[in-house]
Formats: structure tokens, sequence, C-alpha cells
């Protein structure tokens, strides 16, 4: 049954996740975090953290990781293919139209509409994380890693697996 169930997961989240990893992301959170219960919204950061530091698409490597959690090897690749099988189904299925209605405007307003959408899941998903460092670390500490990996992102152009592996420093050091 639990292979069944990451299948799912991650087959609906990444079939409904219209654009790419980040439009996936919440849906793959709200499959782990509370429908499944597989890991708490502080574990799903930290991965999702250590995640977006490492080179390739962000949904695979969720995939593997829930999956390996969850059920060992057999669940990582049962949770990598239903990440790559509905792009795949589509690709396949898709192709021979991509041409024809690439310029419809029906195609061009669908994925107008997607962008609020997106940035809402995406500004809930972050509210939720700062709560959930809020009630981890404090609001001090938050609000000095916060500032701090917006400048170095933001105003010094600092890449982002250097700022991951900043704050976790910092953790380590300060917050212990």
């Amino acid at each position: 049954m639990i292979y069944f169930q990451l299948f799912w997961a991650f087959f609906i989240s990444n079939i409904l996740g219209y654009g790419g990893g980040p439009p996936s992301i919440p849906l793959i959170q709200n499959e782990v975090v509370d429908h499944y219960k597989w890991m708490s919204v502080k574990e799903f950061g930290e991965m999702l953290a250590v995640g977006n530091a490492l080179p390739s698409p962000i949904a695979t490597k969720l995939a593997g990781y829930v999956g390996y959690q969850v059920a060992g090897v057999p669940g990582a690749t049962i949770a990598l293919f239903a990440t790559v099988a509905p792009t795949a189904i589509a690709m396949i299925l898709l192709l021979q139209f991509i041409n024809i209605f690439r310029s419809a405007p029906q195609v061009k307003a669908m994925t107008q509409s997607v962008r609020p959408i997106v940035t809402v899941l995406l500004g809930t998903m972050t509210f939720q994380f700062i709560m959930g460092a809020v009630e981890g670390i404090g609001w001090m500490q938050t609000i000095i890693l916060s500032v701090a990996s917006y400048l170095l992102l933001e105003t010094w152009k600092v890449h982002p697996a250097i700022v991951i592996v900043a704050a976790m420093v910092y953790g380590y050091i300060f917050i212990g």
C-alpha cells in the first residue's frame, strides 16, 4: 500500500504542477506533510533547502529523498518514476500538437492565469516555513538569517548553495 501511496502522491503533484518545479513544490508539500504525514513542515523545509543547493530539478530530488525515507530504494524508485511519468506521458501524447497550439490565445491565457496561483501557493508555503522557523529558533534568529540571506542573494549575488551552507554553519555555531 505504501508504494501506491508514494506513486499517487508524486504522480498527482507533478501532473497538476503545471509549469515545472516551483508549482509542484507546494503540491508535494501538501501530499507529504498534510495528507500522508511522512514528515513535518520543518523537515520538509530543511529537505527543500538542501535540495535547492544541489543540481537537477527540485521535484526529482524531493521524490528521491521522500521515497527513500518512506520505503527505501524501492520507494525512491517508485517516487522518481511517478515524478517523471506525467511529463513523459504528456510529451508522448502531445508532442504532435505543440506547433499547432503554441501561439493559440487560449494557451497564452492559461499560462498567464497560472502565474498568480503559483505565486499564492509559494507565498503560503513561505509563510509556513517562516512560522516554523520562528517556532524553532525565535524571531530574532529568523530575522537575522532572513536579512542576511536576502542581502547575500539579492545584493551581493552569492550562489544559493553558499548561502545555505553559511546558514547551516551559523545555525550550528549560534543556535545549537
